[in-house]
């Protein structure tokens, strides 16, 4: 039982990971070097715990872009 509930856990987190992977194809920067995206990831967590209005911005700009997916 132990081994299927790691085996779905791990299975979770994959699926997660691809996921958010899709997130920076979506957002056009799949070529852009790893350090510069975790870069702009750690600067975004620091702005959204500084500035609500910032989360619900860009959240607004995220929501319309899933919106105008035509895949």
């Amino acid at each position: 039982m132990s081994r299927n509930a790691t085996s779905d856990a791990r299975k979770r987190d994959t699926r997660d990971k691809i996921a958010l992977g899709g997130l920076i194809v979506k957002a056009g920067l799949r070529f852009e070097k790893r350090a510069l995206l975790l870069g702009a990831l750690i600067e975004l967590s620091d702005r959204l715990k500084a500035n609500e209005n910032e989360r619900s911005r860009l959240t607004a700009i995220g929501a319309e872009a899933f919106g105008n997916d035509s895949d």
